[in-house]
């Protein structure tokens, strides 16, 4: 393991960014890059102008909810009623389909975070009437739904991929739309309102945290502090937050929003983020809280169960006919980061496999299902995660496939964040400026992991019974979560860890939070 300095770390990281083309909001792309934006958004106006019906259709992860927000809170600034339709996971599926087409009273129908697969509901719209536009950021086919307008960076044709070389979530497509009926209406809004709920989905729905979205992210993490939403007072009292960080937004905000969606019915966070009145909030809170409770026993449960399957391939498919459906995809990441493999996780309910799957490192999910597309009823989503309908009996035959394929695995999934070993003295709050510089860390600039060899320890006891804390020296102190050893003071130990600052002091402390010991 090559030792290392704070001016490497500072080279080494400054790399992740190195082909960055935006480097501040001023500088992000135009509305205009997206094919169809301009046709779709004079077709709103104009809709707004002769008071047709507008339905926006949603989805019911934390990105569908938010993509709604942005729209609905848009439309509320120039005082038009909107229709909002966010699917319930168990009633209705995954967005728009020819059941909510029927049921929607309204000429003029938007995606939001769906739609891109949407042909049934595409053609009957055609059928009734009704004016269908589609934004979305999932995966674009060769044929697309017969929509009167489409709005998708990964369409072939689009600009916006010459501009931006990340992907985006699907509530900055919306954002984006309205960014463009503001130019289209000539109205006066400062869209940068909006950057609070927006950084919570690009973190939420696991984009690459480079270029544009590093932006969005960093301006979004300062207006989420500044709690000028109701749902952001009520976490950070009820959490005792003084600032949220990023990490807080992966580990602890976004499950909170996502439990609705997987236990009862996504409206209720949508409700809770757009609530103007404290009580009305927390009450929605209240119930969010239980939801996520409930969230967190499904999962263990499952996790636990999942862990039985067969984890020696280079791909883990597991299934079950009573795992909660809601929970699918948590399972999946769960296995993922546990075992460092791409993983499938179904539900079964008579004889049709629902499921979800998630990935590691660059392996491509969408890639690896085209190619056995024989076998689905239906799969969909990113290359990093999907959802996959399957027939009971089309689940062996799926493992099949998947252990034939070569991944050249070892290059494919070394995931391995360690970026050097440290000497002790290179711990300091110099260090905790560089490192603080390079945020916000997650998908595709993940939190830089170090080595410390042969350091000594004190002071270490048990938090809880479980976590290990301890001393390293008068400035630095080290949590190991989950990890109930208790060490002799003077105990010579190595280490691997990420760094962090501990607030709960008068004077902060740097805090090592270990990941390993050695």
């Amino acid at each position: 393991m090559r030792k290392i300095n704070r001016a490497d770390i500072n080279n080494l990281l400054s790399q992740r960014f190195k082909d960055d083309i935006h480097n501040c909001l001023k500088t992000i792309p135009q509305p205009e890059v997206f094919k169809d934006m301009q046709k779709a958004t004079k077709r709103i106006a104009q809709a707004i102008k002769n008071n047709e019906k507008i339905a926006v259709i949603g989805d019911y992860d934390v990105d569908g909810i938010i993509s709604s927000i942005i729209m609905s809170e848009f439309f509320d600034k120039i005082n038009k009623n909107i229709i909002i339709k966010i699917p319930n996971r168990f009633c209705d599926g995954y967005g728009i389909n020819e059941n909510i087409v029927r049921e929607i009273d309204a000429s003029l129908i938007i995606t939001v975070d769906n739609g891109i697969t949407a042909f049934e509901a595409a053609n009957l719209c055609e059928k009734l009437g009704k004016t269908l536009i589609i934004t979305d950021h999932h995966e674009a086919l060769e044929e697309l739904p017969n929509a009167y307008a489409i709005i998708n960076p990964k369409q072939k044709d689009c600009e916006f991929k010459k501009y931006v070389n990340c992907e985006i979530c699907g509530a900055q497509v919306a954002w984006y739309l309205c960014v463009a009926l503001k130019k289209e209406l000539n109205l006066n809004i400062d869209m940068s309102e909006f950057l609070d709920i927006l950084a919570i989905a690009i973190i939420s729905d696991m984009m690459p945290l480079l270029d544009i979205n590093r932006n969005l992210v960093k301006v979004g993490m300062n207006k989420i502090n500044n709690l000028n939403r109701q749902a952001f007072k009520i976490i950070a009292n009820h959490y005792k937050k003084q600032n949220f960080t990023y990490e807080n937004i992966s580990f602890m905000i976004a499950p909170l929003l996502n439990s609705s969606g997987r236990m009862d019915d996504a409206s209720i966070s949508f409700n809770f983020l757009k609530h103007k009145n404290y009580d009305d909030a927390y009450n929605e809170f209240l119930k969010i809280q239980q939801f996520n409770t409930e969230r967190k026993e499904e999962e263990i449960r499952g996790f636990e169960q999942a862990k039985e399957f067969n984890t020696n391939d280079n791909f883990i498919v597991a299934y079950s006919n009573d795992w909660h459906k809601g929970v699918l995809g948590i399972i999946a990441s769960r296995l993922a980061k546990e075992f460092n493999k791409p993983s499938f996780v179904f539900n079964i309910e008579n004889n049709v496999a629902q499921g979800s799957a998630r990935s590691v490192a660059n392996i491509d999910l969408l890639e690896i299902l085209n190619d056995a597309e024989y076998l689905f009823d239906n799969f969909g989503g990113h290359k990093g995660a999907c959802g996959i309908k399957i027939k009971e009996e089309n689940i062996k035959e799926f493992i099949k496939y998947l252990q034939k394929i070569d991944l050249n695995y070892d290059s494919f999934c070394n995931t391995n964040n360690v970026l050097g070993e440290l000497e002790l003295k290179e711990i300091d709050y110099e260090l905790m400026n560089i490192l603080n510089f390079y945020e916000p860390y997650g998908q595709a600039n993940e939190k830089p992991e170090f080595i410390l060899k042969n350091i000594s320890i004190f002071d270490s006891m048990l938090i809880n019974e479980k976590h290990l804390k301890c001393n390293i020296n008068k400035n630095c102190e080290a949590i190991y979560f989950n990890h109930n050893n208790i060490y002799p003071n003077g105990s010579k130990i190595n280490i691997r860890f990420t760094l962090g600052i501990n607030n709960f002091y008068k004077i902060p402390k740097i805090q090592l939070n270990i990941l390993d010991i050695f």
